[in-house]
């Protein structure tokens, strides 16, 4: 987990890690999240609530990708030969109580898969797995279903597959590094599998924001779509050169247009 000054969240996100009911018997869950420079006392509120989890301390220029890979490079060195599975929860998300019991359960029908939990905000799925050229978000069906990628809210991976694929790239500091990570995945030859129901609740982030916020001009607007939390250009780039093909230069250009003449328009 990583997160930064969303400290009554996080807490709601670990709360329900801890109610997990139904694991196999053995099961060790160990829980390693990043703080990333909060300023709200997360990481102190953590520790005091959840003196089991391992809070790793970084500046505020660490982001969601980067937090992912010292989270998951501590996870393998504590686990040991024990490891098994690392699971990749966002710190926005409440799991349902047998989320995790549900997800190993389809780890163990498909050992060498990646499960995708989706999850809703109480009327639809927020995010899953995605799938087809236009990344559609894949609805739980009642059995496991296939995916091209996956947001990375909740996602299971098994030791397996996370030696194959590696941890979130480098080049990703924040967004991106998901998708491009389920690309990865699949061009490895391990397949990504949507769990049969939804696992959790997690809400959509709120649509006109950032670079998308009615009225800030367009200067405004670009360098807020070209920051890391958007789609900063040498990491768009390389994932548009990784997965869109010839599509690549088009695809590079066009959402910094589109930008553009939204924010010119005023919308």
């Amino acid at each position: 987990m990583t997160s930064h000054n969303r400290c009554t969240t996080t807490l709601s996100a670990l709360a329900a890690l801890k109610r997990q009911r139904g694991l196999p018997p053995g099961t060790d869950v160990q829980v390693f999240l990043v703080d990333a420079g909060s300023t709200d006392g997360t990481g102190q509120a953590v520790r005091r609530a959840h003196p089991d989890v391992h809070v790793m301390d970084a500046d505020d220029s660490v982001f969601w990708g980067h937090g992912m890979r010292i989270a998951s490079r501590n996870s393998r060195a504590a686990g040991g030969p024990a490891f098994t599975h690392q699971l990749w929860l966002n710190d926005d998300v409440v799991l349902d109580d047998d989320a995790l019991a549900d997800l190993l359960a389809a780890a163990e029908k498909e050992p060498e898969a990646i499960v995708v939990g989706a999850v809703h905000d109480g009327a639809a799925t927020t995010y899953s797995g995605r799938r087809g050229r236009q990344l559609e978000l894949v609805e739980p069906t009642g059995r496991l279903e296939p995916c091209d990628t996956y947001n990375g809210n909740v996602v299971l991976i098994p030791r397996a597959a996370r030696d194959r694929v590696g941890d979130v790239d480098k080049r990703f500091p924040h967004g991106m590094g998901d998708y491009d990570h389920g690309f990865r995945a699949r061009k490895a030859g391990v397949p990504a599998l949507v769990a049969p129901r939804h696992v959790g609740r997690c809400p959509r982030n709120p649509p006109r924001t950032g670079s998308r916020e009615p009225g800030i001009g367009v200067r405004e607007a670009l360098r807020r779509v070209t920051s890391v939390r958007e789609l900063p250009p040498r990491a768009w780039w390389v994932y548009c050169l990784r997965h869109a093909g010839r599509r690549a230069p088009v695809l590079m250009v066009s959402p910094y247009v589109m930008t553009a003449v939204r924010a010119g328009m005023g919308r």
